[in-house]
């Protein structure tokens, strides 16, 4: 494993950039996963499953992206609280902010994941009322600027699973500001999980270019995150 993640002084969003500094084809699903939902969204898992899961994989740290909601991300964090305070000393993953959120790029809806933004902050508000954000707020080039003025960073989910193709939305991501894109992740739903090794070449080829960070996600909607469904 390459990441070698030690808690610092950093703040949230500092602290996930030298993580993602660090993300390779080994970095998910044992070590690091940013992209599961839960039953406030799509997914299947209760809040407090899916940390309990976490931990016993030993993930050191992670982000719940339900699809235009932080209610589950919230309920785990309140979950790990009070886990914390029974168990004393034990290593718990660090548990940054997420929501998955739905954008218009050349033509084509896309998801932008978000992460470690201030939840409080007006200008994710829109995003995460539960609905998809309409009119001017459901450009990309608005949804990216919203994540960033909530301090957050701003990352093109699953490159390649578009009616565009990767090798056009990536650019044009990039050009209005995008931090990252999804390079690590399983487009056939593998078992065991792994990374789709051509679309994960070609996305890290295109994140090198354009100076973009890559991360890694399993995706999941079903009951266990180490799978997809």
């Amino acid at each position: 494993m390459a990441v070698n993640f030690v808690r610092t002084a950093f703040t949230d969003k500092e602290s996930l950039e030298e993580v993602f500094q660090n993300i390779d084809a080994q970095s998910c699903p044992k070590y690091f996963n940013f992209h599961m939902h839960t039953v406030h969204s799509d997914g299947r898992l209760q809040p407090s499953a899916l940390m309990q899961q976490a931990i016993a994989i030993g993930l050191e740290g992670m982000a719940i992206t339900d699809h235009h909601s932080i209610s589950g991300y919230q309920a785990a964090l309140s979950w790990l609280d009070d886990w914390k305070w029974n168990h004393p000393g034990a290593k718990v993953p660090h548990l940054w902010t997420g929501v998955e959120i739905n954008a218009h790029l050349l033509g084509v809806e896309v998801h932008i994941l978000a992460y470690a933004f201030d939840p409080e902050h007006t200008s994710i508000k829109p995003y995460i009322q539960r609905r998809i954000a309409t009119g001017e707020e459901y450009k990309a080039t608005n949804v990216i600027a919203s994540i960033q003025k909530a301090g957050g960073l701003a990352v093109l989910a699953h490159p390649a699973r578009y009616r565009r193709s990767h090798l056009d939305l990536i650019p044009a991501a990039a050009e209005i500001g995008i931090n990252g894109v999804e390079a690590f992740y399983a487009y056939n739903n593998p078992n065991p999980w792994r990374p789709s090794a051509l679309e994960s070449q070609q996305v890290q080829r295109l994140a090198a270019e354009y100076g973009l960070y890559n991360t890694c996600g399993t995706d999941t909607h079903g009951l266990s995150l180490l799978q997809r469904l």
